[in-house]
């Protein structure tokens, strides 16, 4: 088996053990794909490892034309839909209005950036302590059980699609309002101005996928993500104390609340444990969005959420940023 590439960071090392741990920062994850074996920081624990043969879950797409014209009987079913799915697991969109020409191009942009030598991308090294930029398995923080994927966030690149998934979320936002009985305003104008970011996925082929994860398993920090698959599988949510795969479908968005929106929904809505594995023959890509409260805003639920009947107030008031400080390890690995 080839060694695999490890590259210095450019970051200048000031003790030996700052060097030692320096070095461990650029783990070229592609250089690995072909390999027999995988490095043990790969390999996660047995009772962690993908199942071999998921049942799927059927998550039927709520369209969302009739919502976005208006029409009445439409809004009242998406509504519906949406406080069903909520309950138990994310949901799937379709109709959303979303150009599919702009997602096609972001995808290829991905490519573009990922197909590049990892010298190129290490030039938009995620620096340690913020949340933007490239980085391979987060060889940077951890030793062990490191996913088999590389990533990149930001938060003003690809200002077009941003700005249509800022547009789609206030919509959901709606729904979400309508469909928890406080009206059609009140989450969409919390949001209205917001904090959020965009990370492009990319899980390269593995010869030994049953052995590790591309990413483990996790609820989202934040309030809604928005995430956009290719044609590969890889996606599975923890729904009735079992793993279930979610087939990728290309016109749709997989739509998942976060932890900072179940405390906005007083525990009504659940973000849903998720993970992604990986395969041994193609590569899978995703886009993902993460949409987030202003870092000033507090997070409180509205009085008719915890007044509801046999209802408390189950989460104290927090503002994003303080949220977003106190799991600052783990918001890097969703």
């Amino acid at each position: 088996m080839t060694t695999p590439i490890l590259l210095p960071s450019t970051s200048p090392s000031t003790t030996k053990e700052t060097k030692v741990t320096q070095n461990l920062l650029m783990l070229d994850a592609s250089s690995l794909q072909n390999e027999v074996s995988i490095p043990q920081q790969f390999v996660w624990p047995e009772e962690e490892k993908p199942s071999h043969t998921p049942p799927q879950l059927h998550v039927p797409p709520i369209d969302l034309n009739g919502f976005l014209t208006g029409e009445p009987v439409a809004v009242s079913n998406a509504a519906r839909l949406v406080d069903s799915a909520c309950r138990k697991h994310g949901l799937q969109v379709i109709n959303h209005g979303i150009d599919p020409k702009l997602i096609n191009e972001a995808h290829k942009i991905m490519d573009l950036f990922f197909g590049m030598p990892l010298l190129e991308k290490q030039r938009a090294q995620k620096k340690v302590g913020e949340y933007c930029g490239y980085t391979t398995s987060f060889t940077y923080k951890f030793s062990s059980k490191l996913p088999w994927k590389e990533t990149l966030s930001f938060r003003k690149v690809f200002q077009e699609y941003c700005e249509a998934m800022s547009k789609i979320s206030l919509g959901i936002m709606e729904l979400l309002g309508m469909s928890l009985g406080i009206g059609r305003s009140h989450f969409r104008d919390f949001y209205d101005e917001n904090d959020s970011m965009m990370r492009l996925n990319y899980y390269p082929p593995c010869q030994k996928p049953e052995q590790t994860l591309g990413t483990g398993p996790h609820c989202d920090p934040g309030s809604l993500t928005i995430l956009h698959q290719d044609n590969v599988c890889g996606l599975e949510v923890f729904v009735d104390e079992k793993w279930h795969s979610i087939a990728p479908c290309s016109e749709a968005f997989v739509i998942n609340i976060g932890d900072t929106f179940t405390a906005l929904s007083n525990g009504s809505y659940k973000s849903c444990i998720h993970k992604a594995v990986v395969n041994n023959h193609m590569t899978r890509k995703s886009l993902a969005f993460f949409l987030s409260p202003r870092m000033d805003k507090v997070v409180r639920a509205p009085k008719a959420l915890v007044e509801d009947i046999n209802k408390q107030r189950m989460y104290p008031d927090f503002t994003w940023s303080t949220f977003l400080e106190f799991l600052k390890n783990d918001i890097e690995q969703t």
